[in-house]
C-alpha cells in the first residue's frame, strides 16, 4: 500500500460510515451520483450540502437502503455491507428522519414511537403501559420533552420533530440522517433541537445534517461535504470556511445571500380579507376572525409555526377545496369566495403552492405543457380546434431561458428535473402571467441557494413593478428580509402586525409565533389600512 493509501486507510478507521466510489445511474440514463466518496466519523455532526439535483437525497437514500448504487461500496463500522432495504439499514444502526414527517396524526406520541415494534399483551393486543414506559424512558434519557399521551395531530411541529428522532433512537439508530430538520421550526424550537443534537453527539451518536440554511450549518456542524452535479466538491472543517465560500462551491458562482430591495411604495388595496373563519373536519378552528389587506406594490409576509392557519388561508384564497365558515374576500373590490381557479386566474391571481409536486406541476407532462398550461386558451396560442404550436414553442423556450430552467429541452418531463428547477417551472408560469396578486406559499422550501436567490429577486421585482404579493413562509430569514410588512398567525388569529420588518429579530418573531406575546387589537387592526 502506498503512502496515500495508508493515510486514507488510517482516516477510514475513524469513520463509522464510508461510502466509496458511489455511482448511481437510473434506468433512464440520468446520473445522480458519479464516483462520490463520503464518510462520517463517530460522534460528529456532518453537513451534506448542495443544490437540488446535486445528488444529496440519492446518496442518503442509498445509505438508508431505499436505493441501490450502480457501483461503489458502503462500509459501516469497517465492514462492507449491502444495504438492500431500510430494515437492513436500521439493523445496522442507521436511522433517517425525513423532511416530511412519517407520523400517523390520529395516534398518540407513544403509539407512533412503537409503531411496528409495539410490545404486546398475550401476543395480540398492544401493551400501552409498556409503550408509554418505553417512550418516557427514551425521552428522559435523551432529554426530549414530549408528551407520550398526546395525539400527534394536537402537538406542535417542534415536538413532531422530536417524536421522529425518538422513533429512530428506539429502533437502535446510532447514525441519524436528518433531512432539512429545521425547515418548519421557529428560532426557539431550532435552538432547543440543536441543544438535543449536541447532547446526542456527546453520547457518541453520529448525525448527518442535510440543510440549505447556511447559518445553521455554521452553528451546529463539525465538518461538511459539498456535492455539485452529482460529484463531491470536497470535505471541509466548518470553522475553516465562510458562508460565501460554501455558496460558491455549491453553485459555482458568487451568490447574494441577503435580499436587496428598494423601499415599498404601496398604493391601493388589491386583496382584502375581512373576518375570515374556518373550522376543519376535526372541529378545530383553524382561522378565527382574520382580517388584513395587501396593497399594490408591497410584499405582506405571513409567518407562524406550521399548523396555525397558514395552509387553510392559502387554500381558501385560491379555492383549493376549502370554503370559509364566515368572512369576505375581495380582489380589487370583487368577491372571490367560491370562484373556480380559471376565474381567479382571469382576475390576475397567481399561486406558487406549498407542495409543488401536488399543486404546482403535472410530473409526467413536459416542461412546455406545464409552463404554458394557464394560457393555451388565449388567441395567440389557440387556433380553434388546434393549438398554435409554433407560438407555444416560442413561449416555452422564452420562459425556460428567462427563468434559467436547467433542462435538456422543452420536451423533457418536469418530474425528471431537480427540485429547484421544478420550482422554476412553477414560478415561470405564475410570474409571467402579468399577475395582479401573487400568493407565494413557501416559495423556496427545499431548494438550493441559487434557485432561492433567483426566486426572491423575482418576487421583489414583481412587487416593485406593481403586483401585490402575499408571502407565506416558515423561513424566518426569508419572511423578514423579503416582506415589507408582516403578520404573525397563532392559533388561527393574527397575533401581531409589523408595518416595518426592519425592526424585527428572530427572537421577537418567535415570541409571537409561540404565543408568548400578543399585540392589542388596535395595533393588529392597522393591517387593514382603514
Amino acid at each position: 500500500m502506498d503512502q496515500s493509501g495508508a493515510a486514507r486507510a488510517a482516516m477510514e478507521e475513524q469513520d463509522v460510515v464510508v461510502m466509496r466510489g458511489i455511482t448511481k445511474i437510473y434506468a433512464n440514463g440520468i446520473v445522480a451520483n458519479k464516483d462520490v466518496d463520503f464518510s462520517v466519523r463517530k460522534g460528529e455532526i456532518h453537513a451534506l450540502m448542495g443544490e437540488n439535483g446535486a445528488g444529496k437525497s440519492t446518496l442518503m437514500k442509498m445509505l438508508f437502503g431505499m436505493e441501490q448504487p450502480t457501483s461503489g461500496e458502503i462500509l459501516v463500522d469497517g465492514r462492507q455491507i449491502a444495504l438492500t432495504s431500510p430494515n437492513v439499514a436500521i439493523a445496522h444502526g442507521i436511522g433517517m428522519v425525513h423532511q416530511h414527517f412519517m407520523l400517523v396524526p390520529s395516534l398518540t406520541v407513544a403509539e407512533n414511537i412503537v409503531l411496528g415494534i409495539a410490545p404486546r399483551k398475550g401476543g395480540v393486543f398492544v401493551d400501552m403501559q409498556k409503550a408509554l414506559s418505553l417512550t418516557r424512558k427514551y425521552a428522559q434519557e435523551f432529554n426530549f420533552n414530549v408528551d407520550p399521551n398526546a395525539k400527534v395531530m394536537d402537538i406542535p411541529v417542534g415536538m413532531k420533530q422530536k417524536v421522529e428522532i425518538l422513533k429512530a433512537l428506539v429502533r437502535g439508530a446510532k447514525i441519524l440522517i436528518l433531512d432539512e430538520p429545521t425547515a418548519v421550526l421557529t428560532t426557539q424550537e431550532t435552538t432547543e433541537l440543536f441543544r438535543e443534537l449536541i447532547n446526542l453527539k456527546k453520547q457518541g451518536y453520529t448525525i448527518i445534517f442535510i440543510s440549505h440554511k447556511l447559518r445553521e450549518i455554521m452553528q451546529i456542524t463539525d465538518r461538511l461535504t459539498i456535492l455539485r452535479g452529482g460529484r463531491s466538491m470536497g470535505v471541509y472543517n466548518t470553522r475553516e470556511v465562510t458562508e460565501q465560500e460554501i455558496s460558491r462551491l455549491m453553485v459555482g458562482r458568487d451568490v447574494v445571500l441577503s435580499v436587496q430591495k428598494e423601499p415599498a411604495k404601496p398604493t391601493q388595496t388589491v386583496l382584502s380579507v375581512r373576518g375570515l373563519s374556518y373550522t376543519n373536519d376535526w372541529n378545530r378552528k383553524m382561522l378565527d376572525g382574520v382580517s388584513f389587506s395587501v396593497r399594490k406594490g408591497e410584499i405582506l409576509g405571513v409567518a407562524g409555526v406550521e399548523g396555525n392557519g397558514q395552509r387553510e388561508l392559502v387554500d381558501i384564497l385560491f379555492g383549493l377545496g376549502r370554503r370559509p365558515d364566515t368572512g369576505e374576500i375581495t380582489v380589487n373590490g370583487k368577491p372571490i369566495v367560491g370562484l373556480g381557479q380559471d376565474k381567479l386566474r382571469a382576475m390576475g391571481i397567481s399561486l406558487v403552492p406549498e407542495d409543488r409536486m401536488i399543486y404546482g406541476i403535472a410530473a409526467n407532462a413536459t416542461i412546455e405543457e406545464n409552463v404554458t398550461s394557464d394560457r393555451v386558451q388565449k388567441k395567440e396560442f389557440n387556433h380553434g380546434p388546434l393549438f398554435n404550436m409554433k407560438a407555444l414553442h416560442k413561449e416555452s423556450d422564452r420562459l425556460i431561458e428567462e427563468f434559467q430552467v436547467l433542462c435538456s429541452s422543452r420536451a423533457q418531463k418536469v418530474g425528471m428535473l431537480s427540485g429547484g428547477n421544478i420550482q422554476k417551472v412553477v414560478v415561470a408560469r405564475e410570474f409571467s402571467s402579468n399577475p395582479t396578486l401573487i400568493i407565494a406559499d413557501q416559495p423556496t422550501r427545499g431548494i438550493d441557494v441559487g434557485a432561492t436567490e433567483f426566486i426572491r429577486k423575482e418576487l421583489v421585482r414583481l412587487s416593485r413593478a406593481g403586483a401585490a404579493v402575499l408571502l407565506v413562509s416558515a423561513d424566518l430569514n426569508e419572511v423578514m428580509e423579503l416582506s415589507d410588512s408582516l403578520i404573525i398567525l397563532h392559533n388561527g388569529k393574527i397575533a401581531a402586525y409589523f408595518e416595518d420588518t426592519s425592526v424585527l429579530t428572530d427572537e421577537i418573531m418567535g415570541e409571537y409565533m409561540l404565543g408568548l406575546k400578543k399585540q392589542d387589537d388596535a395595533q393588529i387592526g392597522r393591517v387593514c389600512h382603514e
